[in-house]
């Protein structure tokens, strides 16, 4: 008898996914799709890469971006609390969890500026 593979999602559920694409113009990513545990890595990879840069300004479009976990919210802090002095991450049109996670928890963070234009 073979064994079956179990995954997360359920038979039929699509499994999320996370793009990222440079922004053209100006320092920054565009993402499109899912910030949760399957796509966390690639988040992450993202938010290293930019606090390494050395932009006083780095934009996160994040209108292609439906949903971000808690998690995903707290590695976006965790990341804008290491920038250097000056430094500061403006996230572009997020999806609500991401701006009611970061309200809840991160309300004074003066390194993530939110922008809904």
């Amino acid at each position: 008898m073979g064994t079956r593979r179990r995954t997360p999602y359920g038979a039929g559920a699509p499994v999320p996914f996370l793009t990222v694409r440079p922004l053209d113009g100006r320092r920054g990513v565009r993402a499109a799709g899912e910030i949760v545990l399957a796509t966390h890595t690639t988040w992450e990879r993202v938010l290293e890469q930019a606090v390494c840069e050395d932009a006083g300004v780095y934009h996160l479009e994040l209108s292609e971006v439906t949903f971000v976990d808690v998690a995903g919210t707290g590695a976006l802090a965790a990341a804008a609390e290491r920038l250097g002095d000056g430094r500061r991450f403006v996230v572009r049109r997020p999806p609500p969890t991401l701006r009611r996670v970061l309200e809840m928890f991160w309300p004074d963070l003066p390194t993530i500026e939110v922008s809904m234009s």
